[in-house]
């Protein structure tokens, strides 16, 4: 097997543009999205104690941890534009490679752009009333079948507009979207931390009690709810391997990519317990249980209901920064298809004046649009999750293959702790897939369904593509 050992040299056009400090702000803008905000007090229902809800953030975390430190040496050895399509590709074939692109263009990354477009507008209509995704301006019944319903709220307009917006400054340059992005992930990380030093030094709260307390449920009952709130927790967390997918555009990649993975995610496993054990300081169990915008009640508790809209105004900026990384990170993997004949040819054209792959972020930026409009992205979003799970275990997998079938490639970083640290995220990965399968089974299969249906479009590209440098 002969791999290309440093990536240094592509033919791609791509510039490498991006140093540490950047890598760092593209993974933590893209991970501290609205999860964070939200995410706790569904956890509660299923998790009977503080201590239990900080301890699976804190697994999270560092099962995370073990996925970049994983990913670290995928990134150094074979830096290139597409990230994990690129190992798999190199590791299985360029099948896995292609099914892992299908399932991120069709649903996951697509759709978690328009996700964060519709957190973003409806937390932007609690500022600008009338902007809303409740303000609805279009209702039919269309005639299919019974009468379908379909609505067209001012909100879903307001996030095709983030979503357009975001991708035209992208397409202009990458030196255009890393320096909003450095800004809005700053901004960020800054009112949160704001958020948890003002708690504790001026919040009505009190410290938790981290017993886990007699009226626990049994045994399998806690397993299960801790294996339903670590997919919760996987939510607040993903994107942390997106910042692999620009790694042609990393200065030094063998030393910064390791680096910026660590460091990111070390980064917000810190605050994500901090904010957690705010919240629990602001509110008792019984009160969380079940509340979906956690962040709110928590700071109404912490220092009186007038902060709503200072919240508000924390989640706008932090979907922005999710929406931006997302939008910058994700058209490198189409582009990296492109250029292997298994997607649309002008995906894997470099821009000649701006040096981005324009027509790959213009496509990206187009489908998420049609996907937020069409108000459905939801349940599909849902299913890709399943199989974005899977694909993390196939990456991981990935280190172990291409040991054995490219002893003699340069790896400037090797994973520490192999090989028991990749093993760990492997198989606690695979529990949670298990999990998620006993649980939901119906939007499991559904993502199953969904990478099926990339087998027969994979042998279209292969017959009638070529491999854009041809």
């Amino acid at each position: 097997m002969v791999l290309n050992p440093s990536g240094l040299e592509e033919t791609s056009g791509l510039k490498r543009r991006l140093g540490l400090f950047d890598s760092v702000m593209v993974q933590v803008g893209i991970i501290i999205g609205s999860g964070v905000f939200l995410t706790t007090g569904i956890m509660a229902r299923s998790l009977p104690s503080p201590s239990l809800i900080l301890l699976a953030w804190l697994v999270g975390g560092l099962l995370t941890l073990a996925g970049a430190l994983t990913y670290a040496e995928l990134g150094a050895a074979m830096p290139k534009a597409g990230g994990q399509y690129v190992y798999l590709r190199e590791a299985f074939g360029p099948l896995a490679g292609f099914l892992f692109g299908w399932i991120l263009f069709l649903v996951y990354m697509t759709g978690g752009i328009a996700a964060l477009a519709l957190a973003f507008a409806e937390y932007f209509g609690s500022l600008f009333p009338g902007l809303d995704v409740n303000r609805v301006l279009l209702d039919l019944t269309l005639p299919v079948g019974r009468g379908l319903r379909y609505s067209l709220s001012a909100g879903q307009l307001v996030a095709v507009g983030a979503i357009a917006f975001f991708s035209l400054l992208n397409a202009l340059g990458v030196w255009l979207g890393k320096t909003v992005q450095n800004g809005l992930t700053v901004f960020k990380i800054g009112i949160l931390a704001a958020l948890v030093g003002m708690g504790f030094l001026f919040g009505k709260g009190q410290p938790p009690s981290l017993a886990i307390g007699t009226s626990s449920p049994g045994f399998t009952a806690l397993l299960t709810g801790f294996g339903v709130s670590l997919v919760a927790v996987a939510w607040a967390f993903d994107g942390w391997n997106n910042v692999n997918f620009v790694a042609g555009e990393i200065k030094n990649p063998g030393r910064n990519l390791p680096r910026a993975l660590m460091i990111g995610t070390l980064g917000v496993t810190v605050l994500y317990l901090l904010v957690n054990y705010l919240y629990l300081y602001a509110l008792p169990m019984d009160e969380m249980a079940g509340v979906v915008r956690i962040a709110e009640k928590a700071t109404g508790a912490l220092f009186g209901r007038s902060t709503g809209l200072w919240i508000s105004a924390a989640v706008v900026i932090s979907t922005l920064g999710s929406i931006n990384g997302s939008i910058l990170a994700g058209p490198r993997v189409y582009y990296a298809m492109s250029r292997d004949g298994l997607f649309f040819r002008k995906a894997g054209a470099v821009h000649p004046r701006f040096q981005t792959p324009a027509a790959s972020i213009v496509v990206q930026g187009i489908w998420a649009s049609v996907l937020t409009i069409a108000g459905t992205f939801e349940q599909i979003f849902t299913f890709a999750m399943f199989t974005s799970i899977l694909f993390w275990v196939a990456g991981a997998a990935s280190v172990f293959v291409l040991r054995r079938k490219a002893p003699d490639l340069e790896r400037p970083y090797k994973t520490w702790g192999y090989p028991v640290v990749p093993a760990i995220f492997i198989l606690c990965s695979l529990g949670i897939l298990l999990n998620t399968l006993l649980e939901k089974p119906v939007e499991s299969l559904a993502g199953l369904g969904l990478l099926a249906l990339g087998f027969p479009v994979y042998y279209y590209w292969r017959t009638k593509g070529r491999k854009f440098h041809e």
